[in-house]
């Protein structure tokens, strides 16, 4: 059957089609959901292990080794990395790239029973091991509650409410509060004062403990009945702990805990985390969206629920929003219609002025309808509109008419030799029809290796090809159906008295012509002057600058503060309110918008490609939000020059938001081995290289400065003799100088912590330490420390110990300074050698990180997937030709794009991307395309008997429109793209390699297909 009569005889069925392509596209646009960025998932999840007392090397010898054995045995497994600190086990357990996000539950369900079973062997006094796998939530709508006056629990009390009001909202998948300290009811006692009443610290906090606990009384038997015996005796209120008798059994003095003690509600001195907003204390309040929905709507649906509870919100308190991703989607989907609506323009333009106005506006129709059609698809398979898969639709416009164009034009071919509509419909469409089919298959697989990498990077960027497939397939169907009909709607039929004998006869026409003839007739000349341009390109390619993904065009970007190891959570707080009172003072000088100052950790996720920081008491971020991206690159050098300046007493790295993976650094220089002492000399090393570039910064190691520590020595002979323990005299510290749990205090739904410590003048005074008074239970007596410790030697431990894939690592870190034109490819080669260079111990290795690992992963994704999908394309043109030759004809001409994509890169200083990589894999499918439909041309007038140089030299000349139509809305199609920052090295890349290509393979590969057929120069035919 021809498709083009049947669309052309059933009229009634084509205008239904249309009009439901046209109507089903409309309304499937409006339901499409909306996102910043691609959904992908994130395939890590955290176990953390606490072991208090326990040191760094303790931690990791007793903890995190036992439990990276039990983890290592899952087939799943990429990379296991631990954080060892004082006290502290954090695991991040990476998971191959094959895992989807459906079969990862399975795994985090394995990963949770091989934990479970390292369990039992755990030392005494490791806690269970939390596993948290819900890296994925993003929290696109951020807000800080605040209030002056008000304490965290009366923020708590209505973030709580909030939170229920905002849980109900459809879309919303959950609302995290942050921020919230911990809560406690310190028992405050004097250990002096102990001791000098002869009291037994345990033997108080027994009592506390017993007094004020939830247990089983049992049930009375009355007659029929069971009735609950529910005692008296729990404390109702912290007050009623000063009335607890703590006088010992039998003695004649009656002494009361309020007597001794000082009892109050307050907060933890060492809470995990702290938020300020503006310089305010804050809590972080997170909303995450349900998948697939249009964020947009959610968002402004929050909104105005917010705004609704306003006369409910105490006075004086105040929700700031910090991130509103539907906003940014909002703005960011607008800015890409206006794009896609330009690049419509310009295509249409373009049809209008090459092929007249009849041919535009049928053009025109097609394309709007195969647009509309794609987002009926879009809508089926749950595809979202985000940036990739926008452009995505900005990338196929020019292709999507490629088809439709060879259609057009030889129907008008057909007309202008005599033919009527339907013989020229009918002609063309059966002539065309499998080529273009093949064609546009080679075009779509092109793309293939993007959707079917199954790394981060291409789950990231599926939607790009997923988008091509399913729109070049409609643009095919709609080429051999709808253009026709369309075309019998518009064009008169052929008059054969008045035939055209020459329809090639325009200026285009002519002065191809004569380059054609030219280049046929020194055909060696014309191959030397391409290799020429070809080795001049691949010198052009080492000057191009290498980038993995752009920096993101959302006014927001992060301060990393880092403190020498060791500090104290308020001291790094401490140094954060510095920094927000000079920044607040600056703010409309700037244009500053937002400051939220996280302290102890990351923050919430708001975005996919953010990763938060783990925990450190010495770490805080600063997130800022610009007024707009000029302020932002006018404050960026300032800021960093004036918090070196003023505050050199931290490390900071300001750091802008990224489009895809962000790494810890952009550099990042791995060494494995066993020996601590050795990592940090190599470290040292290392750095020292680092150091030596000027454009290096943020150049750090994740090691950190080793730390202070007092070790106590204890006199074992003495301790024995006195009756007291290491573990007596542990407690005795901690209770001192941080405080013990001894209870808990019910006060409602809130279960506080009772912290038995000393007073501040004892718990913060170091010359405390040799007073200290340590109790015996041999004999019933405190005993001063000085006692059974001989004296209290100091020493400086590893903070932190971190390992890879179970081995030791220690990890140099550095970026290109913000204020030089370095990449991280650029400045990684000018360290590289030199690093590589040193001499490392046997057993030691070196591997780099950062950006170039994160690329390179990326690439191999690619690579993977590159031969399948190249074997296919070329099997394709095998088939569609059924001979060897002229597909090897048409895969010469792919490698004429390079040149046009070094000049481009180069012309424009863009850089040479990750998107610009998939640019290049594109051009090969559309480069293919075009070369198809010329050779099937050449076929096609060799069938009718015309003379092979003829035939060549003709088709040549008729395919030019063609060729040179697809190939022109293309380019000028992707022109709005390269102000976008994201898309722009592709938009360079596919322009000016697709530009290049296309003049080059309408001389070069008749040149070629010559040679290879050993066809002989005709004059006669050229002139």
């Amino acid at each position: 059957m021809n498709a083009a009569l049947y669309s052309i005889n059933h009229k009634v069925i084509s205008w239904m089609v249309v009009l439901l392509m046209l109507v089903g596209g409309a309304i499937s646009f409006t339901n499409l959901g909306q996102l910043e960025q691609p959904e992908f998932t994130i395939k890590t999840a955290l176990v953390i292990t606490n072991y208090p007392g326990g040191s760094p090397e303790q931690v990791e010898e007793e903890v995190t080794l036992p439990l990276e054995d039990a983890i290592q045995q899952m087939s799943q497994i990429k990379h296991i990395t631990s954080i060892n600190s004082a006290g502290l086990s954090q695991i991040e357990v990476e998971i191959s790239d094959q895992y989807d996000k459906h079969s990862l539950p399975q795994v985090w369900d394995e990963l949770r029973r091989k934990v479970n079973d390292a369990q039992g062997i755990m030392p005494t006094g490791v806690s269970t091991s939390v596993i948290v796998d819900d890296f994925s939530d993003v929290y696109g709508y951020m807000l800080n509650l605040t209030g002056e006056g008000y304490s965290y629990r009366e923020l708590h009390n209505f973030s709580n409410l909030l939170r229920r009001e905002l849980v109900l909202i459809p879309g919303v998948k959950k609302v995290s509060v942050t921020g919230i300290p911990q809560e406690i009811v310190v028992v405050e006692m004097s250990q002096q004062k102990l001791a000098a009443l002869g009291l037994e610290p345990d033997y108080i906090y027994g009592l506390l403990q017993t007094q004020n606990v939830v247990s089983n009384a049992g049930k009375m038997l009355v007659g029929d009945y069971r009735i609950r015996i529910h005692p008296t005796g729990e404390l109702a209120d912290i007050t009623e702990m000063k009335h607890i008798l703590v006088s010992p059994a039998g003695s004649d003095k009656l002494i009361y805990l309020g007597d001794i003690a000082k009892i109050y509600r307050t907060t933890t001195e060492a809470p995990s985390e702290i938020y300020h907003s503006n310089g305010e204390k804050a809590l972080s309040v997170g909303i995450s969206y349900s998948s697939g929905v249009n964020v947009v709507d959610i968002s402004r649906a929050i909104s105005q629920h917010i705004g609704s509870l306003s006369a409910e919100i105490p006075v004086g308190m105040q929700l700031n929003v910090i991130y509103d991703q539907g906003a940014i989607v909002d703005k960011a989907v607008s800015g890409f219609i206006i794009n896609l609506a330009q690049s419509v323009a310009i295509v249409i333009l373009v049809l209008l002025v090459f092929m007249g106005l009849k041919s535009g506006v049928l053009m025109g129709a097609v394309l709007t309808i195969t647009i509309l059609d794609t987002f009926i698809v879009m809508n089926v398979f749950g595809i979202q509109l985000q940036n990739v898969s926008l452009g995505a639709l900005i990338i196929a416009l020019g292709m999507l008419v490629d088809n439709a164009i060879v259609v057009t034009e030889g129907i008008i071919i057909g007309i202008r030799k005599g033919l009527s509509r339907k013989e020229a419909a009918s002609r063309i469409v059966k002539q065309s029809q499998g080529p273009l089919l093949g064609a546009t298959i080679i075009a779509i697989m092109a793309f293939a290796p993007i959707g079917l990498s199954s790394d981060a990077t291409g789950e990231f960027c599926a939607s790009l090809f997923q988008v091509l497939l399913i729109s070049l397939s409609i643009s095919w169907v709609t080429a051999i159906t709808i253009t026709p009909f369309f075309c019998y709607l518009l064009f008169k039929d052929g008059d054969k008295s008045n035939a055209e004998t020459n329809p090639y006869n325009g200026v285009i026409f002519t002065l191809y012509d004569k380059i054609l003839s030219s280049a046929m007739r020194y055909r060696l000349l014309s191959l030397i002057i391409v290799v020429i341009m070809l080795i001049a390109t691949v010198i052009g390619m080492t000057k191009v600058k290498n980038v993995f993904f752009p920096a993101s065009t959302t006014p927001i970007f992060m301060v990393d503060i880092w403190m020498p190891e060791g500090t104290d959570i308020l001291g790094t707080e401490t140094l954060v309110n510095r920094i927000e009172h000079d920044l607040l003072n600056t703010y409309d000088e700037h244009g500053i918008v937002n400051i939220t100052s996280v302290i102890g950790q990351g923050a919430q996720r708001f975005a996919l490609t953010y990763q938060p920081e783990k925990t450190y008491a010495a770490y805080a971020q600063l997130m800022i939000e610009m007024r707009d991206l000029e302020n932002l690159a006018q404050f960026l050098p300032w800021l960093e020059q004036h918090l070196r300046q003023a505050y050199p007493e931290a490390e900071y790295r300001v750091k802008k938001m990224e489009n895809g993976p962000s790494p810890a650094a952009k550099i990042e220089a791995r060494l494995y081995g066993d020996n601590p002492i050795i990592l940090r000399q190599l470290s040292e090393q290392v750095k020292d290289i680092f150091n030596q570039e000027p454009d290096a910064d943020n150049i750090r190691s994740t090691w950190r400065n080793k730390q202070l520590i007092i070790r106590p020595q204890i006199d074992l002979a003495r301790s024995r003799e006195i009756g007291i323990s290491k573990q007596d005299l542990d407690t005795a510290l901690l209770r001192n100088f941080n405080g013990q749990q001894i209870g808990i205090y019910r006060d409602g739904s809130h279960l506080l912590p009772i912290i038995a410590r000393s007073p501040a003048n004892e718990r913060k005074n170091a010359n405390s330490l040799n007073e200290l008074q340590v109790w015996s239970s041999k004999y019933q007596d405190f005993a001063p420390i000085t006692q059974l410790v001989s004296s209290f030697a100091s020493e400086w431990e590893n903070p932190i110990i971190m390992r890879r894939d179970r081995k030791r690592v220690i990890t140099v870190l550095a970026d290109p300074a913000t204020h030089s034109h370095e990449t991280a490819d650029s400045l990684l080669k000018k360290v590289r050698y030199k690093v590589e260079a040193l001499e490392l111990p046997v057993g030691y290795t070196l591997e780099w990180g950062g950006e170039f690992e994160t690329s390179s992963e990326a690439q191999q994704g690619l690579a993977n997937s590159i031969p399948m999908g190249y074997l296919a394309m070329f099997l394709i043109t095998v088939l569609l030709f059924n001979s060897l030759r002229q597909p090897i004809i048409i895969w010469l001409t792919v490698p004429l794009a390079v040149i046009g994509v070094a000049f481009g890169l180069l012309a424009l200083d863009a850089p040479l991307s990750f998107m610009a990589v998939l640019g290049m894999l594109s051009l090969s499918g559309m480069i293919i395309k075009n070369s198809i439909v010329l050779v099937d041309q050449i076929n096609l007038e060799l069938k009718e008997g015309k003379p092979p140089y003829h035939a060549v030299y003709q088709s040549a000349v008729s395919r030019v429109r063609p060729v040179g139509m697809a190939a022109l809305t293309t380019m000028l199609g992707m022109v709005p793209l390269l102000s976008d920052p994201f898309f722009q090295s592709m938009a360079v890349t596919i322009v000016f390699g697709l530009g290049f290509a296309t003049v080059l393979t309408l001389v070069i590969l008749p040149v070629i297909y010559t040679l290879i057929y050993r066809i002989k120069v005709e004059p006669f035919v050229a002139d």
